[in-house]
């Protein structure tokens, strides 16, 4: 009989069958390759962010411990707080304080960091926009001990000027005199404070700014001025709607600096109540009064300082999560 071959179902002989691993789907992905460099790097990392919190954590519950004796006095006895008002009436007048002096020192700050941004950016020479730059740069490498002793010395030059304020403009609050019709006669007040942290805060603010204006896409400014606009009109149309979110995050970051600024703004300030006058001596800063008043602290006192403390925690990390906030809605409205 003649021998006949035989064939599977399944075609050729050697061809895979179906749904075996020789063929693979057509909606199967390569896996990715995780080289263990990146294991280590993306744990290191995980570790760094997570140790960031940790330690957040930690300075709020060692704040809270140790503020726990002027909560307990504060609802037994409040007499025996500082003041005999109770903490409130105590820490009220500082973060009053606080909050102005930052608020006039970013006041103070802002125009001309972004004035001085734009001119070494779009309007200086290039040879002479790196030398700027640098001399800016230099400001934030002062220590705060030198901001502090160059105020004293600018307090001393400022009582005429704090005299003309509340002689033509004293019907303004913050620049009346006292119940006696006196100003400070050596100028420190919270006026000289604000204006030595505008110039602390300056080189901040003008640095970032400055990185984010150089980031405007060129095509931008080259359009806008091909248009006809000028060159303020570029910058008005094209850098400055570009970084608005730069501004934003760099003058929460400069009000930062100032919230906790403390060296300079002890130097300055003399002991004293609240005054509503800023051309008045008495006005403090929570920052000062801690560091005015920490090393002879002991016993409730230093329970009172530390939850002074507590309470520019809390403050700055409101700050920095109303920054967040303010940066992610302009970079919306930005894109």
């Amino acid at each position: 009989m003649p021998t006949s071959t035989q064939t599977t179902e399944s075609g050729p002989a050697g061809a895979p069958e179906p749904g075996s691993r020789g063929e693979s789907g057509a909606g199967q992905k390569p896996k990715a390759v995780v080289r263990p460099g990146d294991r280590i790097f993306s744990a290191a990392t995980l570790i760094a962010g997570i140790l960031i919190l940790l330690i957040l954590v930690g300075v709020a519950l060692f704040l809270l411990a140790q503020s726990k004796d002027t909560i307990e006095a504060q609802i037994t006895d409040p007499s025996s707080i500082t003041g005999g008002k109770g903490f409130f009436s105590y820490v009220w007048p500082l973060i009053i304080g606080t909050l102005i002096s930052s608020a006039i020192a970013l006041l103070v700050a802002t125009p001309f960091a972004l004035g001085i941004a734009l001119f070494t950016t779009h309007m200086s020479p290039r040879k002479l926009a790196p030398l700027l730059g640098y001399v800016i740069d230099l400001l934030a490498a002062i220590p705060s001990v030198v901001y502090g002793l160059w105020g004293i010395a600018l307090a001393g030059n400022l009582t005429a000027f704090y005299l003309w304020l509340s002689k033509w403009f004293g019907w303004i609050p913050i620049f009346a005199p006292d119940a006696n019709g006196d100003v400070s006669n050596t100028g420190r007040t919270l006026l000289t404070a604000s204006l030595v942290l505008a110039i602390m805060i300056l080189p901040i603010i003008t640095s970032l700014t400055r990185e984010v204006f150089l980031q405007t896409p060129r095509l931008q400014e080259e359009a806008a001025l091909a248009l006809g606009a000028t060159r303020w009109e570029m910058i008005r149309m094209s850098v400055l709607p570009f970084g608005k979110s730069g501004i934003a995050s760099a003058t929460m970051l400069g009000l930062g600096r100032a919230l906790g600024e403390t060296m300079a703004v002890a130097m300055i300030l003399s002991p004293g109540l609240l005054t509503a006058s800023l051309v008045v001596s008495g006005n403090q800063t929570i920052a000062s009064e801690i560091a005015q008043n920490f090393p002879e602290a002991a016993g409730l006192r230093l329970s009172e300082l530390i939850t002074v403390g507590l309470v520019l925690f809390v403050i700055t990390l409101l700050v920095n999560m109303g920054a967040r906030a303010i940066v992610a809605k302009t970079s919306v409205k930005g894109s």
